[in-house]
């Protein structure tokens, strides 16, 4: 998944409209969005929302962000909503291993109790403490349901305010931050790292020049608010047209080189060896699987 959108759990038809403009994934969201008093009504809005996207004609990521587990509302949530067609879930406002112990236990419940595959819900950490930060490599070892953290840097958001930072459009507050994050998601073994949010809806270049920055740094997928961004980070996290023609006129040079008897060859005027030649083959076979896809 490139592009990831937050849609309000308890708003009918907007999951619909996050995949006819292009999202790769949704998150619907049960704790933030969602005014108290209609949490209740949320769950169930939510998990109609997921059994229709499950059976939509286009497979996209579906996500639940959920209560906190302070909050005493988890529980509430994961009955109504560990169904057959849910991909994962996000663990918001965690402090540490320990709450992935705790929220594994309930989705292995409710996995037992409606009729889902053991073992096939996702928890996605969602990073917005100072504690989460700094234990993120112990809460990828924590269970074997955590895909991936997402490295949230909001403005104003719980995870500023836990931290102390005060974000500046060019990020350097929070590339620390990000950056430990994506190195041990990179370590645990997972391929996938989110990131996000920009806010500014009003500041669209803005939006993209976060994007090619978080891409530079190695994360692939963005997490957004709005829909205008969602051609921003498809178009930025999918390897261009020009990329997998050097590419592919890479993986065909370095083949000659072997047929003459050689592993290291020169082209386009750089260095070039089997190592390059692997990374060459990712970019090539990571653009046909998305092209795949869209079509």
């Amino acid at each position: 998944m490139r592009s990831i959108l937050f849609v309000p759990g308890h708003k009918e038809g907007w999951p619909d409209k996050a995949v006819a403009a292009g999202a790769d994934g949704v998150i619907l969201d049960l704790e933030d969005a969602v005014p108290t008093a209609m949490k209740a009504q949320a769950r169930e809005v939510v998990a109609q929302s997921i059994r229709k996207l499950a059976a939509g004609s286009r497979k996209v990521g579906v996500y639940v962000r959920l209560n906190a587990l302070e909050t005493g509302l988890t529980g509430d949530d994961l009955e109504k909503i560990v169904i057959p067609g849910l991909d994962g879930v996000l663990l918001p406002k965690n402090y540490g291993p320990r709450d992935f112990v705790a929220c594994d236990a309930l989705i292995t419940h409710f996995e037992r109790r409606n009729g889902v595959k053991p073992g096939t819900v996702e928890i996605v950490c969602s990073l917005e403490t100072a504690q989460a930060y700094a234990s993120c490599e112990k809460i990828l070892e924590a269970s074997p349901r955590v895909a991936t953290l997402f490295a949230g840097t909001a403005k104003d958001a719980d995870v500023s305010r836990s931290i102390g930072f005060q974000f500046t459009p060019g990020g350097h507050e929070t590339l620390y931050l990000r950056s430990r994050a994506l190195l041990a998601t990179r370590a645990a073994g997972r391929q996938f790292s989110w990131v996000g949010l920009w806010q500014d809806l009003k500041d669209p270049e803005g939006a993209k020049a976060f994007a090619i920055q978080n891409r530079q740094l190695g994360f692939t997928s963005m997490v957004m608010i709005h829909p205008s961004h969602i051609a921003i980070a498809n178009e930025v996290f999918t390897p261009s047209e020009q990329e997998v023609i050097f590419y592919k006129g890479m993986i065909e040079a370095l083949e000659k080189g072997e047929a003459e008897g050689n592993a290291a060859v020169l082209y386009e005027g750089q260095h070039i060896d089997y190592a390059h030649v692997k990374t060459a083959r990712q970019v090539v076979e990571l653009h046909r699987l998305l092209t795949q896809n869209a079509s």
